[in-house]
């Protein structure tokens, strides 16, 4: 009854042992294989998200570099820094730190 049934309404070409076959190696290839369609963009929404990462550190290790060589050839800057970063102060000198309050 299920073969007539085939017979009558899945078309000869589609019964063939080679479409059938091939058709099985498409869908384990698109979905099963771990290096499937899925897994490949996957890996590459990784990939663009590493690759902006790497140009956002590259670009403060440039920042950085600069500051470095700034604090390293002007003592003002040095010392400026100093006292916003690490609250240092001179001798007989007060801090007032103020904080913004919304």
């Amino acid at each position: 009854m299920i073969l007539k049934l085939a017979k009558k309404y899945i078309p000869q070409i589609i019964r063939s042992k080679y479409v059938i076959t091939f058709l099985i190696f498409y869908v384990w290839v698109f979905f099963g294989d771990q290096h499937s369609i899925w897994e490949r963009k996957e890996n590459e929404s990784k990939i663009e998200a590493l690759e902006k990462e790497k140009t956002y550190f590259l670009d403060k290790i440039e920042k950085d570099k600069k500051r470095i060589h700034e604090l390293k050839t002007n003592k003002e800057n040095l010392e400026k820094f100093a006292r916003e970063q690490y609250l240092m102060k001179k001798e007989n000198e007060d801090i007032f730190i103020f904080i913004k309050e919304d």
